[in-house]
């Protein structure tokens, strides 16, 4: 493996404090130096003069579809979108087809990533056995297969008599549960936000209420179980609120949000559009304005993009029958600068490297020497979202055409580049 040097750029760490004009040197996939007009020797080089070099940012929440939906997305093209958006590494949900809920299914998943060789992908594993939210799978035996963590994502654990039995039994093993929050009774055949603008077109609403009773059952649950959760897609001003209220107690609870919570309110159903059909759905403006105050003060751990892909007929059905969600591993970066521009760098870049990797407990997040080789670079840059483009198979995203001014112009796993200026590199492979 030749030496790399990536030169010129600002290195923003917020796991050390670093932001500063800094060189960056790798070496066998790991970062030996850091500092000012580093000998570049035999290295190559990477100028990243203008652009900002951070940890590796990790996306831990989506939806790789394999196995079983690889029309959807494969763990190949998946990786590839991740790398093409900014990402060296995704942890991805077990709502597959079967469920990820035995080792020899982690093992497989892993297999597969290695042979793409583009992205680190950590399996994410199932709380209950095929989901179901009724027989508790083998944590301790997912965990050494692979398993960074375990959600029923998709579904809810309805009955919170097991879902506190799996937290008791899960209490000592590695691996936050991460929860999907929303009560399908109350949520009942709704395809959109419960406001005034889904009585305006005659669509059945799902209230904020559904997902806030899970949010507040799940805090507590953990805090009865002392079992580490992490609330996914966080989307309602009342979550936000309940995380807060559950931190305050000492309870051990982080949450994450994705951009399109941040940037899309309900108002995106203007012609009946299936591409802003999401769960948790898209919220009203008030939901959108708390939730970006719930990133400025730190109530939000985490930007996850909930990537989501689907084929474009799957999408183009009627908007009762067509799936939820939209792929976002591409326009993410772009995304969550326009919703919030005035985040500081050292904030944005926790959020997408340094806490995701604290929190799912897994190598990077950090620029320190010694760390593994995980970096992205990215740039105020405008460019214009084409979702015929995207490496992903899933080409939906209410973003298509949109203009944004931040971008990934280079990801670097495991000192490789596998991404530059929007280019995956498919012959680099681990």
């Amino acid at each position: 493996m030749n030496d790399l040097l990536i030169r010129g750029g600002r290195a923003i760490d917020p796991a050390s404090g670093l932001d500063a004009l800094r060189d960056v040197l790798v070496r066998d996939g790991v970062i030996v130096a850091i500092g000012e007009h580093l000998d570049a020797g035999d290295a190559e080089i990477l100028d990243a003069s203008g652009a900002v070099v951070a940890p590796g940012f990790i996306d831990m929440h989506v939806h790789l579809r394999e196995p079983g939906q690889t029309h959807k997305e494969t763990i190949a093209t998946g990786s590839a979108a991740a790398v093409a958006g900014g990402f060296t590494a995704v942890a991805c949900m077990p709502n597959t087809e079967p469920a990820l809920d035995s080792p020899a299914l982690i093992a497989e998943v892993l297999r597969l990533a290695r042979a793409a060789g583009l992205a680190r992908v950590y399996p994410i594993a199932a709380v209950t056995r095929a989901r179901a939210g009724n027989e508790l799978a083998p944590y301790w035996r997912l965990h050494d297969a692979g398993a960074v963590a375990f959600s029923d994502d998709g579904f809810t654990v309805k009955n919170p008599r097991v879902l506190r039995q799996a937290a008791l039994y899960a209490r000592d093993v590695p691996g936050v549960f991460i929860s999907h929050c929303e009560d399908d009774d109350l949520k009942g055949d709704a395809v959109m936000n419960e406001s005034a603008r889904s009585f305006e077109l005659g669509l059945a609403g799902s209230p904020g209420l559904a997902e806030d009773v899970v949010v507040a059952r799940d805090i507590l649950i953990g805090g009865d179980t002392k079992k580490p959760f992490h609330i996914a897609h966080l989307s309602t001003a009342m979550s936000a609120e309940l995380v807060r209220f559950g931190r305050a107690r000492g309870i051990a609870v982080t949450c994450e949000v994705t951009p399109h919570h941040l940037l899309v309110g309900d108002d995106r159903f203007d012609g009946f559009r299936a591409d802003a059909k999401v769960n948790p759905p898209l919220r009203v403006e008030s939901d959108v304005a708390a939730l970006r105050t719930a990133v400025r003060d730190g109530t939000i751990d985490v930007f996850a993009t909930d990537h989501a892909p689907h084929t474009r007929e799957e999408k183009a059905q009627l908007l009762a029958e067509a799936p939820v969600g939209f792929s976002g591993l591409e326009t993410a970066v772009g995304a969550y600068a326009a919703a919030l521009p005035d985040l500081p760098l050292a904030r944005f870049v926790g959020l997408l490297s340094t806490n995701p990797a604290r929190i799912l407990g897994v190598p990077g997040g950090s620029l320190a020497v010694g760390a593994p080789a995980d970096v992205t670079v990215f740039a105020e840059r405008s460019w214009r979202v084409d979702a015929s483009a995207f490496y992903s198979l899933g080409k939906n995203t209410p973003f298509d055409g949109a203009t944004f001014a931040r971008r990934a112009i280079a990801t670097i796993v495991g000192g490789r580049i596998a991404m530059r200026d929007g280019i995956v590199a498919t012959e680099c492979v681990a």
